[in-house]
This record gives C-alpha cells, structure tokens and sequence, in this order.
C-alpha cells in the first residue's frame, strides 16, 4: 500500500519562501506521476506543481518562475520549492501520486493522496 508522509510548509510573509516535501513508501510503479494539488472549497482540485518518472515537470501558471519541483535520486521523496509566495485564499493542499500511462501530470487526477501541512502567506 502506497504511503505518503508530507513534511514543511509554515506561515510566511508576502515574498517569502517555503519547501514542502513528500516521502512515498510501498510504491512499485515504474511510470508515474507525483506532485501537489490544491483545492479551495466550492472550488475544483487544480495542480500547482507535478513531476513524472522521466523527471518532467509542469505547473500551475500562477507558480511558473516561482515554485521549483525536484525528487530525490531514489525518487521516492518530492520536493516543492516555493519562492516569492503571494497571499492566496484558503485551500487544503496534498501531495498525490499514482501510476500513469500518460498525459500532464498537473492535469491528472491522482489516486494516493495525503494533506499536506497548511501553507499560509500573509500580506
């Protein structure tokens, strides 16, 4: 059984930085998919950043030049780099992953999912 553990995120201001991460455990799958997704109530998941097996990534255009998604060699722990934050409304955040047989990683609708730890940019 797939197990994400999520780690980082925090309180910032305006323009700061943070860096979330996500350790996967029991995963098999050699084509995947991993990344973070948000979703806001009333509103629908949307991706903010993915990365598949062969290390493409994608992301949200309100992240491009700022958010940064690495793995690690093993390629079982996932990094999110977000620099420059802005203020955004509530969301729940998680990481998420699954095998794939194609298609956008950020567009895809990931089985294995995990809450992240809540993510907060002030003004």
């Amino acid at each position: 059984q797939v197990q994400l553990v999520e780690s980082g995120g925090g309180s910032v201001q305006s323009g700061g930085s943070l860096r979330l991460s996500c350790a996967a455990f029991g995963y098999t799958y050699s084509t995947y998919c991993m990344g973070w997704f948000r979703q806001a109530p009333g509103k629908e998941r949307e991706g903010v950043a993915a990365i598949d097996n062969d290390g493409s990534t994608s992301y949200a255009d309100s992240g491009k030049g700022r958010f940064t998604i690495s793995q690690d060699n093993a390629k079982n722990t996932l990094h999110l780099q977000m620099d420059s934050l802005k203020p955004a409304a509530p969301a729940m955040n998680y990481c998420a992953t699954d095998h794939t047989t194609g298609g956008d990683c950020i567009y895809l609708n990931l089985h294995y999912r995990r809450p992240g730890n809540q993510v907060t940019v002030s003004s």
